[in-house]
């Protein structure tokens, strides 16, 4: 069994910085295992979001007080630190979005709806796609007469890449897969997906909500035309996200809102669009929330991202040993830890589980339960929902062993 020794990272120093992991729930410390829905906040960063209300709350880009050009200063340098955090060509790249959703829906209206797809055109997805990456193109299917196709997996979690032999055709125009899997913890080859791609002259998009927080990610190397994730899963605060997209391909996209901030100029009847980024950051923008994911990215260079996933392996590896050991115990997704990220779903017996999420809330410990808005997989897997665990700088296998013993009183009361 792996040592609980095994683990490099100063787990128990890291647990420090976080406010929220001291409390207790229902008389018992906290063990928070659902990083993969939303991840919990350094002090650093809930600092930072405090200072910025507190002493330069102005709106960006607008103002040539002080004020304004220190918000400025700060908001403009949270998106260089993204650009370096994903190895992006320059700052231009990134986009500010309230979320990996808004990301996604923005690509499919301004390539999709309003740019370059026409009737007959085929999106090639995957079976194990968020609802975050399905529900944007069916509009795309909708309302332009795309065709959609998706990827299948094996039974034991992994892709199916050889179906992209019949599915990528001279139609295809977009193809979109999830870097790590939400559910299965599955990592994908975006790369070769990616040369798939450009081998018929479609583009690549890339859903890396559970991938930019968990490991190395390098645009350049992926080579994807576009690439989506969220703040909040990645230490910093809820309602920013980032649109990562290539500066030529931003070019080509239609805004998907309107209004001030976005435009070059505008007359009774016609306007002219800004230049990229900033015309896809209509209205004032989540300040705050920016400048908050810039510490986020500090704060996880801090550790490293090598340190950041090595960890997660170890404590994945650590907690399907363990977890095994519990009677009725059924993990989804691949054995294999180097192929998946820190995310663990599973059956226990019969049991249903919300109850088994119910019945480990009392004990203090807070998992996931339901279809994960990826009811699609739940239908591949022949299940109506599946409990989920997922793990994250702060987790340590003493909590997985918290919920190793958690699942046997689950047991104790549906006897």
């Amino acid at each position: 069994m792996t040592s609980k020794q095994k683990l490099l990272m100063n787990v128990e120093r890291v647990r420090e910085d976080f406010p929220i992991l001291t409390r207790t729930v229902r008389g018992k410390p906290l063990v928070y295992l659902d990083s993969a829905a939303t991840a919990q906040k350094p002090k650093v960063v809930i600092d930072s979001v405090s200072d910025f209300f507190s002493r330069y709350n102005a709106n960006v880009h607008r103002a040539i007080y002080e004020l304004g050009e220190e918000a400025t200063r700060e908001y403009e340098g949270a998106r260089e630190k993204v650009a370096q955090f994903i190895h992006a060509r320059s700052p231009n790249e990134v986009v500010f979005t309230k979320s990996t959703t808004e990301s996604i829906n923005a690509i499919a209206y301004g390539w999709g709806l309003k740019g370059k797809m026409k009737p007959g055109d085929e999106v090639v997805s995957t079976v194990m796609e968020h609802h975050s990456n399905h529900v944007p193109w069916f509009f795309v299917q909708d309302y332009k007469g795309v065709k959609l196709k998706w990827a299948g997996m094996t039974d034991d979690g992994a892709l199916r890449m050889e179906d992209y032999d019949e599915l990528i055709t001279k139609w295809t125009k977009v193809v979109t897969v999830t870097h790590c899997s939400n559910v299965l913890g599955t990592i994908n080859p975006v790369e070769e997906i990616t040369k798939r791609a450009h081998e018929v002259g479609a583009i690549c998009v890339v859903d890396a909500a559970q991938s930019v927080p968990h490991m190395s990610v390098d645009v350049q190397k992926i080579d994807c035309d576009f690439l989506a994730f969220s703040g909040h899963k990645m230490l910093g605060p809820t309602g920013i996200g980032v649109l990562y997209g290539k500066e030529d391909r931003l070019q080509e996209m239609e805004p998907l809102m309107g209004g001030g901030e976005m435009i070059r100029e505008v007359h009774l009847g016609t306007a002219k669009w800004n230049d990229v980024p900033f015309k896809f950051e209509g209205g004032t923008p989540n300040m705050a929330g920016a400048i908050g994911l810039g510490v986020a990215v500090d704060y996880l260079n801090g550790i490293g991202m090598d340190q950041v996933r090595q960890h997660e392996t170890d404590l994945t590896e650590y907690a399907l040993e363990t977890l095994g050991d519990v009677k009725g115990f059924h993990p989804f997704g691949l054995r294999d830890v180097s192929r998946r990220g820190g995310v663990i779903s599973f059956s226990l017996g019969d049991v249903h589980p919300h109850d088994i999420a119910s019945i480990l809330d009392v004990e203090g410990i807070a998992i996931r339960s339901g279809h994960h808005c990826a009811q699609p997989l739940m239908e591949r897997l022949n299940v109506p929902a599946t409990a989920r665990a997922s793990f994250y700088v702060y987790n340590t296998p003493e909590e997985v062993d918290r919920l190793a013993a958690g699942l046997r009183k689950v047991l104790e009361v549906f006897a």
